[in-house]
């Protein structure tokens, strides 16, 4: 589908939950006015509530119903997107139909998943249909790999630019503050049972490149 033809350029999915509203947030302040932006999520009633809550630059931003257990409604909604951003957790519960959509779409998709199963499948199941549509699909955007990637990017080009060479090993420090949302916590445990099922699945937490 041509790019031109698509009614968004980036759709929040899961816009009502804890890191939707921060990101829907986020978008109403920092995003350039003339990015199409939507928000998505089960409950059109709920979405409405909170695109009330956003600065007046969100007030306009269409609502789209769409649910993970809906192929149909997953379907229609990476065809209306440039770019579908999913907060929509477990991943490995509700992940992979959201991902298989977009691929088949050739859109682009970004998550903040920290589950490593999740990827290891989502590569296996959408690698080759993504590269033939044109999607790029990009796992992790959130603490789990922001804070250390931008840092590690960040310290070498400073390094560069000191004459100091390139990095040969780096290190993070990070602290956390506040607690874990209900989506990770339910990640956490998603995890753990699929561990506990399948004691080899150790061995693609270890190397998730096998």
């Amino acid at each position: 589908m041509a790019e031109s033809a698509r009614d968004h350029d980036l759709v929040v999915f899961g816009a009502t939950g804890f890191v939707g509203r921060l990101l829907a947030a986020y978008l109403a302040e920092h995003a350039p006015p003339d990015v199409r932006i939507g928000l998505a999520g089960r409950s059109r009633t709920r979405l409405l509530e909170v695109r009330a809550g956003l600065p007046a630059a969100a007030r306009e931003w269409p609502v789209i119903e769409a649910d993970s257990g809906d192929p149909a409604s997953l379907t229609a909604l990476a065809e209306s997107t440039r770019v579908l951003v999913t907060t929509v957790g477990p991943y490995a519960r509700y992940g992979l139909p959201v991902v298989e959509a977009c691929a088949a779409a050739g859109t682009h998709y970004a998550d903040l998943t920290g589950e490593v199963l999740f990827v290891r499948e989502a590569m296996a199941r959408v690698d080759d249909v993504a590269r033939k549509s044109g999607a790029r699909i990009v796992h992790a955007c959130g603490y789990d790999s922001i804070p250390s990637d931008l840092s590690t990017f960040l310290l070498a080009e400073r390094a560069r630019a000191d004459g100091a060479g390139g990095l040969c090993d780096v290190r993070l420090v990070a602290t956390l503050r506040g607690g874990f949302s209900g989506g990770t916590v339910d990640s956490m445990r998603a995890q753990v049972e699929a561990l506990r099922q399948d004691p080899s699945l150790r061995r693609v937490l270890g190397d998730p490149s096998r």
